[in-house]
């Protein structure tokens, strides 16, 4: 083991024992509002953490709330999770102040600051007019970015995203799109076919 491999697993090892705290209050919160309100409160707080130190404390308490979070995940600053349901593997990054519900990041996805993956795009229930949205029932979808995709600053995703596909900066994708492609724009669309290295020109 090199010394670089045994400093990080110890920073981890102590970024775990430090948050032994908001595991607690995360696990007594839960079971008065529910796993999920707890989340958002605690990764408001953990959010402040600023740098490598919030980092890992970040990447020790999500290891253990959420369904998954691979111990190669980075979670910058200002971050917010919503949904234990979320899922994060192995090498994703996550940037600045971006706001996480119920999604599945796979392996290598890159998501820009200031990005917003909500539950789905028909989380709050709109049927009946003559009741406010905050009473309707909640209906929450999972997003699945798959591996290899780059999503762009201050985008707003509330549909899959292909494999390897890239969304331009403030797009809102509101139906899925396919692998290997560059979309843009409000609502997002494809603009360009994106080509693999092992591909020949046509």
């Amino acid at each position: 083991m090199s010394a670089r491999q045994l400093a990080k697993r110890i920073a981890l090892g102590l970024a775990t024992i430090a948050v032994i705290p908001a595991l607690v209050s995360f696990r007594l919160r839960a079971a008065f509002v529910g796993r999920d309100r707890a989340l958002e409160g605690s990764t408001q707080a953990l959010a402040l953490v600023p740098g490598l130190t919030g980092q890992y404390l970040r990447r020790a308490f999500l290891s253990r709330t959420l369904v998954a979070c691979h111990p190669s995940a980075t979670i910058e600053f200002g971050t917010i999770f919503s949904s234990t349901g979320a899922r994060l593997d192995e090498h994703v990054y996550v940037g600045p102040r971006c706001h996480l519900g119920l999604v599945h990041i796979e392996r290598d996805v890159l998501i820009a600051a200031g990005v917003h993956i909500p539950s789905g795009g028909h989380i709050h229930g709109t049927v009946d007019s003559a009741v406010p949205f905050r009473e309707q029932p909640l209906h929450r979808t999972l997003v699945t970015i798959g591996a290899g995709a780059w999503v762009g600053s201050a985008s707003v995703v509330m549909a899959d995203v292909g494999p390897n596909t890239i969304v331009g900066a403030g797009a809102v994708v509101t139906r899925p799109l396919p692998a290997d492609v560059l979309a843009g724009g409000v609502p997002a669309r494809v603009i360009t076919q994106r080509r693999r290295s092992d591909e020949a020109p046509s």
